[in-house]
């Protein structure tokens, strides 16, 4: 399904967390040597990017965190907050609540980096499959959270091609007209 996890890293510590633990554990788990992963962090439940979050939990030994709102496979070590500051070595990542493709998705903000998820692709929102309330939502999410983001921002999608706050900006009216 293309979809894209993460690894987000102190270079000066080797600590890290693992972002969405989409498919193919073993692939995942090599993806993460010679980093110390402190947690898993979802993004959201779907099927699409949970399918080795079981046995990558177990290989890895680390607590899985997410925001409520969502089923998962495993139990949630933790639920995050909307705003909650998550340090691995001497970084940090800021959650931010971005529902609309789901009710507990989240974005997560590193300096001028964003992982977000099926909120925001090159192009526009995450789908809401014609549910507008959900639309409306999700690009309430996005303008008022990630659109506040510098334009220099990369955003790194769940699936697909990275884009930038500024490249996506300018868009926000063109997809309120087009309801998707």
């Amino acid at each position: 399904m293309e979809n894209n996890s993460y690894v987000l890293e102190d270079p000066s510590t080797h600590d890290a967390l693992f972002v969405d633990a989409c498919f193919e554990p073993e692939t995942l788990e090599t993806a993460c040597h010679g980093a110390n992963i402190v947690a898993i962090v979802q993004t959201h439940g779907h099927f699409d990017h949970v399918q080795a979050l079981a046995e990558l939990k177990v290989r890895l030994g680390v607590p899985v965190l997410a925001y409520p709102g969502e089923e998962y496979p495993v139990t949630i070590d933790r639920f995050l907050q909307d705003e909650e500051i998550i340090p691995f070595g001497s970084k940090e990542a800021r959650v931010l609540h971005t529902p609309g493709h789901t009710p507990g998705g989240i974005c997560l903000s590193v300096g001028h980096h964003l992982i977000s998820g099926d909120t925001l692709f090159p192009g526009g929102p995450g789908n809401t499959w014609g549910d507008s309330e959900a639309f409306r939502s999700i690009t309430a999410s996005i303008g008022d959270k990630l659109f506040m983001l510098p334009d220099n921002t990369r955003v790194y999608p769940g699936h697909g091609d990275d884009t930038t706050i500024g490249a996506e900006k300018p868009h926000l009216d063109e997809w309120l007209e087009r309801g998707w």
